[in-house]
Parts: structure tokens; C-alpha cells; sequence
């Protein structure tokens, strides 16, 4: 979250949707004029990477050691090494990435909510009830 909000504060980015999984996140964000995509989601999955190898040195040092890789330039990998970024052009394309999102912490292979909305990790909340708890999203309709 605090990367995002990071971000979104730099002017790097908007945020208009994202959802936290156990093991993996999406994002709907638009690069703002002067960023290019590549340096954005570098620096993102590079503050995330650190903040999670912190908090498990901290917290849970067995299970930091599942991240243990044999690389020149790394010691832990926590992101996949080249993470899946799609364009969406169009406004239904856009709509159904949306829904898509929403909808992940509920569907039976996850069942982590009873509904969208009662996911905490998820900007599906914002778009049911308009308020911005994490204060850095935008609507896909400003």
C-alpha cells in the first residue's frame, strides 16, 4: 500500500483498481505523462521486494529461506522475474479486467470473502460505496 500510495503522491501513476492475493496482485494503473511503464513496476516490485524480505527477517526467517534463489544480483526472489502487463485498450475490455479483480478474492478457489466488498485488500469497496480508504485511488470514471 505504501508503495502505491508513493506512487500515486509522485504523480507516477493512477491507480483505479487493484486486488492483494496470498500469492500474487493485479492492478489497473495508468502511467502518468513522463514514466514509462518498466521504471514504474521496477521501482514498485523492487520496494515491495524489500519491505516483504524486512518483514520476514523480522517476523519469519523459515519461511524467508522458501525465497532463497542462486542469482548474481539477488538474494531472495519474491516477484516473478518478468510479470505479466497487458494494454487495455477499450473501455469493455477495461470493465471486464475490473470485474475480473473485484472478483478474485471470492471465487471458489480463493473464497477469502463472503463478497467483494468484504475483501479489505481490494479497491472494490471504493467502487460500491465511493469512499477511498486507502487514499490513492481514482474512478475509472473522473
Amino acid at each position: 500500500m505504501d508503495s502505491l500510495k508513493f506512487l500515486v503522491k509522485e504523480n507516477r501513476v493512477k491507480v483505479y483498481s487493484f486486488v492483494i492475493m496470498p500469492n500474487h496482485i493485479h492492478l489497473i494503473w495508468q502511467m502518468q505523462p513522463g514514466h514509462k511503464r518498466e521504471n514504474v513496476q521496477r521501482d514498485f516490485l523492487k520496494f515491495t521486494s524489500q519491505k516483504i524480505k524486512y518483514d520476514l527477517i523480522e517476523k519469519n526467517n523459515e519461511l524467508l529461506q522458501q525465497f532463497k534463489v542462486n542469482a548474481k544480483d539477488r538474494q531472495y526472489q519474491f516477484w516473478e522475474r518478468n510479470p505479466l502487463s497487458t494494454d487495455l485498450y477499450n473501455h469493455k475490455t477495461f470493465l471486464q479486467k475490473l470485474e475480473y479483480i473485484h472478483n478474485n478474492p471470492v471465487q471458489e478457489r480463493w473464497n477469502l470473502a463472503d463478497s467483494i466488498e468484504a475483501y479489505k485488500y481490494s479497491s472494490a469497496r471504493f467502487y460500491e460505496t465511493g469512499v477511498d480508504e486507502w487514499g490513492f485511488l481514482t474512478h475509472y470514471a473522473d
